[in-house]
């Protein structure tokens, strides 16, 4: 039988986010994996953070299993230590994060909704869109950004972080066409984020950026 992949942790790429905060190892993309989201998240030093502070208020279930080193888990109220082997289930709606504990700690987490089919979600495309263009490759961040637009085409999200893309990547024209989009679509989602992201700094002295957020 052809068409399986058996793969290590250590034979996947690693992508730090656009603070440096995380470092993500995107095994969905790498396999081809269809039913669920599956990433694993590196802590590259004790105290690094390995899951992001947040909560699914959609209702996204998720479990986190360490592969390597330790990480501390906040569920809601609650903080523990999680070592080698062990599961952790974050219901939807329920407030989670996690720090390494160790050096090179691994996290595999797997997300999806009860009774509903898997869909990508657009941030991982922009995740390493944003990190490819950082390293110097645009093309393959070009590409990572079109499939999330592509899949989601009428969604502000996409063209705010589309044009925070062009931005980024010097293409001024194209970056204000998609925070046109973006305004049209939700200007009051949107707005908040226009004063303090540094992402749009290059827009800010041209004219057309005080004629969008007047």
């Amino acid at each position: 039988m052809t068409g399986y992949e058996i793969v290590s942790i250590d034979e996947l790429d690693q992508y730090a986010s656009s603070d440096g905060t995380l470092v993500l190892s995107p095994l969905r993309r790498r396999i081809g994996f269809q039913p669920a989201g599956v990433n694993v998240w590196v802590g590259r030093k004790a105290g690094d953070r390995v899951i992001e502070e947040h909560t699914q208020s959609d209702g996204q279930e998720e479990l986190y299993v360490v592969l390597r080193g330790a990480a501390r888990f906040d569920l809601g109220e609650d903080s523990f230590d999680v070592t080698v082997g062990g599961f952790v289930h974050a219901p939807g709606g329920l407030f989670r994060g996690a720090i390494a504990l160790a050096d090179d700690t691994r996290v595999l987490a797997v997300g999806a909704k009860a009774e509903e089919a898997y869909v990508p979600s657009a941030w991982e495309d922009f995740y390493l869109a944003f990190a490819y263009l950082r390293g110097g490759d645009e093309a393959a961040g070009r590409a990572a950004m079109n499939e999330a637009l592509e899949r989601e085409p009428d969604d502000w999200r996409g063209s705010y972080n589309a044009a925070c893309f062009e931005a980024l990547a010097g293409n001024t024209d194209a970056a204000f066409e998609r925070l046109q989009e973006a305004l049209e679509r939700n200007p009051r989602d949107l707005l908040p984020y226009l004063g303090s992201d540094t992402d749009l700094d290059v827009l800010r002295g041209d004219p057309r950026f005080a004629e969008l957020t007047r």
